[in-house]
């Protein structure tokens, strides 16, 4: 029979290490519900400014709940990870890192933004804006190969910090198991996030999640797939999407370009400071590959959910 195990939340790891010994041992089929912290590890709270910037300890940032040894799993088998349940805490925040974000040059300076999540729908980014919540874990993963204090970030094809933004409740999330026991770990909960998450930050906050872990013996996948359980953006499908692009011979580039056309619509449609337009493409609009086929010429589209929007 399958069981339900609780992590224990006092303990966390910042690094990816093959050695690390697991907290706990499940067997596939069951549970873990886990409380994660926030991705600076509470060193930012709801009464934080834009100054705890300049004072973040990057060594305790990701902090992530794991290992979770799953008895049988070896290298070449597959880790279904089901998304029972996940639920965000009652504050989060959005950021401006100095340096990191797709227009980094465009905002060079540090800005940190504080929401409550307290009525657990929205986040009320303006009177007349709100951005439904759409929970999911932005990293989750098993313990990549031969990993020897690896930093989270980046991901890999063990997953880890894939910023998923389908990885919702319903989901189910498929890891090739790369180490004996597979060592899943997880944390970087994340309030909503459009598809890029493209200022570095999405709406970061504490989470509690419910996870659901299946082996799959014998089947070997080349990094992460995952199965939605319907329509990729059911709380904005209501209304119309406003869309923007780039074009060109690189897709970095075109990227850049949709979005700093976005930051633009945004703030001057909705007379915002482009910074908070910033903020808000990080939080809400989808960057997507409109086309890749065309004599090397690239279009990306960035867009933007009008549901968002209290109507006047």
């Amino acid at each position: 029979m399958s069981k339900t195990h609780y992590f224990p939340s006092d303990v966390v790891h910042y690094s990816w290490d093959a050695k690390r010994e697991p907290v706990i041992k499940i067997q596939s089929g069951d549970s873990v519900i886990f409380d994660t912290r926030e991705v600076t590890d509470g060193q930012f709270n709801l009464n934080s400014t834009t100054e705890a910037i300049a004072n973040l300890d990057w060594t305790r940032v990701y902090p992530l709940a794991g290992p979770v040894y799953i008895e049988g799993a070896e290298p070449g088998d597959t880790l279904a990870v089901e998304i029972l349940d996940l639920k965000v805490k009652d504050w989060g925040w959005t950021a401006v890192l100095p340096g990191l974000g797709l227009l980094a040059e465009d905002f060079p300076d540090a800005y940190l933004r504080t929401f409550d999540l307290s009525d657990g729908e929205y986040i009320h980014f303006r009177e007349d804006i709100k951005v439904p919540i759409e929970a999911f874990l932005g990293t989750m993963g098993v313990c990549p190969q031969d990993a020897d204090g690896t930093p989270i970030m980046p991901p890999g094809t063990f997953g880890g910090n894939m910023d998923t933004r389908q990885l919702t409740v319903g989901t189910t999330l498929y890891l090739p198991v790369q180490e004996v026991g597979a060592l899943f770990s997880c944390g970087d909960g994340h309030a909503a996030q459009g598809d890029g998450e493209v200022c570095v930050s999405a709406l970061e906050c504490p989470m509690e999640s419910r996870l659901k872990f299946t082996l799959i013996k014998g089947k070997s996948i080349p990094a992460p797939q995952f199965q939605t359980k319907g329509a990729l953006t059911p709380k904005v499908n209501h209304a119309g999407f406003y869309g923007t692009t780039g074009v060109g011979t690189d897709l970095m580039t075109a990227s850049q370009d949709a979005l700093r056309a976005m930051v633009d619509h945004i703030a001057t449609t909705y007379d915002m400071p482009k910074i908070d337009a910033y903020l808000l493409s990080s939080q809400c609009v989808d960057l997507k590959i409109s086309e890749i086929v065309d004599a090397g010429h690239y279009v990306v589209s960035a867009l933007l959910p009008l549901a968002i929007f209290e109507e006047k």
